[in-house]
């Protein structure tokens, strides 16, 4: 579980509900059922024309993976292929088809299966980069419809703003409802911003910063596929491998895979 999508989400709402008060105004002054129909609900059926039917109905799924911490195990691929480099060039290449079927990664077990048919490097580099791609592809997909929704969410609430205002204006000669009937069309700029800035697109932020890693996971492994297709030394490999982790997980394995 991600902590920081939760603390993010009751801060921002404890800071929300902190600025109404202290402002002195209510709670009760900022919900508006017809204004969260047109912002929340607009804005999201908008999605059905933007998208697939099974792409909008997704999205819930998707963006719920920002409550979940990856990970792609980027410490295990430095060892575990550092300790396949080290069978291949003890036993041989075909040495490592013994061991392929108990890979978790089916990255991994793709690019080994590739080397331990043969192939030459540089079609293994292009059919393992194109699978990356792909992968990465479809995660953008998703995270474009996302921020697709939050760039609709301001729209609606400025649309349920002048629905608000073309009402107080059929009302003019009832003085006494103007100020609560334009608080009340202002609720759906309000909520459009909400949802934009302070849900939907951080929930993108950290769709797209949870990409980025395994895309790295992923280059790691194509790194390291091909130093043990290429024959090189375990050693160098890992050092390369290394390059990749962050200073903290680093130095976490360094001393066990460049011992010698």
């Amino acid at each position: 579980m991600d902590i920081a999508t939760i603390i993010g989400i009751v801060g921002g709402a404890a800071m929300i509900v902190m600025s109404v008060v202290t402002s002195g105004g209510t709670l009760g002054g900022i919900i508006d059922i017809p204004s969260a129909a047109m912002t929340i609900g607009g804005s999201y059926f908008a999605m059905f024309i933007a998208a697939p039917l099974k792409k909008a109905l997704g999205m819930f799924k998707i963006m719920g993976r920002a409550f979940k911490i990856p990970n792609f195990g980027e410490k295990n691929i430095v060892i575990n292929m550092q300790a396949l480099s080290e069978k291949a060039r003890r036993e041989g290449i075909l040495a490592l088809e013994d061991g392929l079927d108990d890979l978790e990664d089916p990255f991994m077990k793709m690019g080994l299966r590739l080397v331990v048919d043969g192939t030459d490097g540089n079609i293994i580099r292009a059919i393992m980069e194109n699978e990356m791609n792909q992968v990465e592809a479809r995660h953008m997909e998703w995270i474009g419809l996302i921020n697709a929704w939050a760039g609709f969410a301001p729209g609606f609430g400025m649309m349920g703003t002048v629905v608000g205002l073309i009402g107080m204006l059929n009302n003019l000669e009832d003085k006494s409802s103007l100020g609560p009937n334009m608080a009340v069309a202002l609720i759906t700029t309000l909520y459009g911003s909400m949802m934009a800035n302070w849900l939907i697109t951080p929930f993108a932020t950290k769709l797209l910063a949870h990409n980025a890693q395994e895309m790295r996971s992923k280059e790691m492994i194509i790194e390291g596929v091909l130093a043990i297709q290429a024959g090189e030394n375990p050693r160098i490999m890992a050092q390369k491998l290394l390059t990749y982790l962050d200073p903290v997980s680093r130095k976490a394995i360094e001393a066990d895979v460049l011992k010698d």
